[in-house]
C-alpha cells in the first residue's frame, strides 16, 4: 500500500493581473507545510505537479521547508480549469476583477454556474478542454501513481483537479466536485491510500501545519 498526498497550491493572486503567482502569504503557507513535514520525519518517494507557476512555487516552498530538493514529474493534466474562460462562456464581455467582498461573491456565483454548465456540456469555454477531457487528465495521473509508484507520493495541483480526484475516488457526481472544490483551502492536504487496483480517501482538506493560534490568519481559500 502507498500514500498519495494531494496538496492545493498556496494562496495565489486573485484579482491581480497574473493570478498564476503565489502571494507572499502563499509562499509562507508552502514553507510552513514543508517545515511541518520535516518535523514529522515525512519523506517522499516521488513528486508530481501540474505545469502552472503556482504549482512549482508551492513545491519549491515545501521543499525549502523540508530541506530537500527532489525533481518533480510535470503532469499538465493536473492543471486547473480557466475560471475566467468559464465565466465568459456564460456571461460574454469584459470580466470585472473582484475587489470587494460582494465582488468576490458574485465571481464565485458565476463560477459555480459556469462550472455546472461546462460539466453538463452546455458551454465550451474558449481554449479549454471538454469536461470529459479534464477528468481524464486527472484520472491519468491517479492511474500513473497506482501503476508506477509505491511508498509516499506528493502531488501538487489546484482545487479543481484535487476535487475531481476526490469525486472520482468516491464515485461522486460532478456537482459534488464543485462543492468540494469551493471548500478546498490553500496549501491544504488531501490524503489517499492506494494499491495497484484502487485509491481510497483517508483525509480531505486538512491543514495540520496551520493548526496553531499563531497561524489562524494564514487560512485562505483563493
Amino acid at each position: 500500500m502507498g500514500y498519495l498526498y494531494l496538496v492545493r497550491h498556496g494562496q495565489a493572486s486573485l484579482g491581480a493581473a497574473d493570478y498564476d503567482q503565489l502571494s507572499p502569504l502563499g509562499e509562507q503557507q508552502s514553507l510552513r507545510l514543508g517545515e511541518h513535514w520535516r518535523a514529522q520525519g515525512v519523506a517522499f518517494n516521488a513528486v508530481i505537479t501540474g505545469s502552472l507557476k503556482r504549482h512549482a512555487q508551492t513545491l519549491a516552498g515545501i521543499q525549502l521547508g523540508m530541506g530537500t530538493k527532489q525533481e518533480a514529474s510535470v503532469w499538465p493534466g493536473l492543471n486547473e480549469y480557466d475560471g475566467e474562460a468559464i465565466i465568459r462562456a456564460i456571461q460574454p464581455g469584459d470580466l470585472v476583477k473582484p475587489t470587494t467582498p460582494e465582488g468576490y461573491k458574485q465571481y464565485f456565483r458565476l463560477l459555480r454556474d459556469g462550472l455546472a454548465q461546462w460539466m453538463a456540456g452546455v458551454v465550451s469555454p474558449q481554449g479549454m478542454p471538454s469536461y470529459t477531457e479534464f477528468v481524464q487528465g486527472v484520472v491519468s495521473a491517479l492511474d500513473h501513481v497506482r501503476q508506477q509508484h509505491e511508498g509516499h507520493i506528493l502531488l501538487v495541483s489546484s482545487g479543481g483537479p484535487i476535487a475531481t480526484a476526490v469525486a472520482q475516488v468516491l464515485r461522486a457526481s460532478p456537482e459534488t466536485s464543485i462543492e468540494l472544490n469551493m471548500r478546498l483551502r490553500n496549501s491544504a492536504v488531501t490524503e489517499f491510500s492506494f494499491n495497484p487496483k484502487r485509491h481510497s480517501l483517508v483525509s480531505f482538506n486538512s491543514l495540520p501545519h496551520l493548526e496553531t493560534p499563531s497561524h489562524k490568519d494564514w487560512v485562505t481559500f483563493a
